[in-house]
């Protein structure tokens, strides 16, 4: 009989923790300042009307209202265009 408990072998014990990213508010959810309306790596989606980019690509409302979405069609300094969507704060009627 042996006298040491056979190991298995450890895989996926090093993963990275979670950045939780995406859209946070979406179309026609009210909104505080301050509030992120998404997490992104990049800039998939830009900044509108009432709303600034972050340090980390994050995406603020800068006042109180209602989270809007449009697409734009936009030219990159290659000639190509692209349709990219835009994020706007509009202030509430009430």
């Amino acid at each position: 009989m042996s006298t040491v408990k056979a190991a298995g072998k450890a895989e996926n014990l090093w993963t990275s923790n979670p950045k939780y990213r995406g859209v946070k508010l979406f179309w026609g959810q009210v909104t505080k300042a301050w509030n992120i309306i998404i997490r992104q790596k990049g800039t998939k989606y830009r900044c509108g009307e009432n709303t600034y980019l972050g340090k980390d690509w994050t995406l603020h409302a800068a006042i109180d209202g209602v989270v809007k979405f449009s697409k734009k069609k936009i030219t990159k300094f290659n000639g190509r265009v692209y349709l990219t969507t835009f994020a706007h704060v509009v202030p509430n009627a009430a």
